[in-house]
């Protein structure tokens, strides 16, 4: 295939292909934009069925990063890295300290973190090759990790959406669907529990499941029945693209607002159906911000009262985004992204003065 023709190339600044078969890695470091600063995102690890799956997904996720960072006042770009393979069977030391010499070769252009598939531990690993990673454990100085935050964010999300459509954030005896209660879906249905809310789950994952079974008041759901249920709000908390043609007609909800990262399939093509169908939804790179939040907290040796403290402009931010998209009358997803890039190329002038550090971009 021809990468940059690929429809989600969108002027990616550089895609890196790494490879060491001896440890079994295969992966794929995407930055997308660096006009903020260092590009930032996690490394996941995921059994893709093609290269070509695994180049779609990482230049999904790279470009959400720096949109995630910039409508989130960060001075980050966007980045990510996948990892082809099944976390379950192959992840090892080896393989993530040859990972971490890889990101260490970029010098600092890219910063990596946990994600989907991988954990603190995993991080501690390319923290031996590797300074420019975040996401580590607490004994070696990180924030450990940042699920509950992830998590916490998302609900406030969610309070920000139920403000906007019913003028109330009370969440006592609303109905809210949750579709995957792994790291981040177990700290939201904890959360959601202690409000009051009534909880409908779902996940591939049988332990997962008796997890927040056993701990929550909680109805399991069969996957495939999670879309169509009569709630107020349906919360993804899984994989990206579940949002989609087949998908949207089956919704019965007011709200979509989880912590799943591009949950709509076609940004732009269903943001609008979305729109059209009056169902309010939380642009995932606002709403899942508290990963990006807790990260920059430890890069910035900033602790974690701070990721918490910034969690709660998370309500404020969405509330921008949903009165901009009300003021000129167009979807949440393009309002978001608009302001986005309104701030980028903002603050990217001020790269036009002169700095003994460089040259001038002028």
């Amino acid at each position: 295939m021809n990468i940059f023709e690929n429809k989600n190339f969108d002027n990616h600044e550089q895609i890196i292909f790494c490879q060491e078969p001896k440890c079994s890695l295969q992966a794929i470091i995407a930055v997308h934009d660096t006009r903020l600063g260092p590009a930032i995102g996690g490394c996941r690890m995921y059994p893709y069925a093609t290269i070509e799956d695994a180049i779609d997904d990482v230049l999904k996720l790279s470009r959400g990063m720096t949109y995630k960072s910039a409508i989130n006042n960060f001075n980050f770009g966007g980045g990510k890295a996948v990892i082809i393979g099944d976390p379950i069977k192959f992840k090892s030391e080896a393989m993530f300290r040859t990972f971490g010499r890889f990101v260490d070769g970029l010098n600092g252009r890219y910063i990596t973190a946990e994600d989907l598939g991988t954990d603190v531990k995993c991080m501690e690993w390319v923290r031996i090759e590797t300074k420019h990673v975040v996401g580590l454990p607490t004994y070696i100085g990180g924030l450990g990790d940042p699920s509950p935050v992830t998590a916490h964010g998302v609900l406030i999300g969610i309070k920000a959406c139920l403000k906007n459509t019913t003028g109330n954030e009370n969440l006592k005896d609303v109905q809210v669907a949750i579709q995957g209660v792994g790291h981040v879906g177990y700290y939201l249905c904890k959360e959601l529990h202690e409000q009051g809310a009534k909880l409908y789950v779902s996940d591939i994952n049988k332990s997962v499941l008796k997890n927040v079974s056993d701990e929550f008041k909680v109805t399991v759901i069969d996957p495939d029945e999670i879309y169509g249920l009569n709630v107020d709000i349906f919360a993804p908390c899984a994989l990206g693209g579940i949002i989609n043609d087949d998908t949207i007609p089956q919704l019965k909800c007011s709200i979509v607002a989880g912590a799943a990262n591009n949950p709509l399939m076609n940004e732009e093509k269903h943001g609008i159906a979305l729109h059209q169908r009056n169902i309010l939804y939380a642009p995932d790179y606002i709403i899942n911000a508290g990963g990006l939040i807790d990260a920059a907290s430890e890069f910035f040796h900033a602790g974690k009262a701070l990721a918490w403290a910034k969690t709660e402009e998370i309500y404020d931010t969405l509330m921008q985004v949903f009165n901009y998209a009300k003021e000129n009358d167009t979807s949440p997803v393009l309002a978001a992204k608009q302001l986005a890039e309104l701030r980028i190329n903002a603050i990217k002038h001020s790269q036009n003065v002169y700095t003994r550090r460089g040259k001038s971009r002028r």
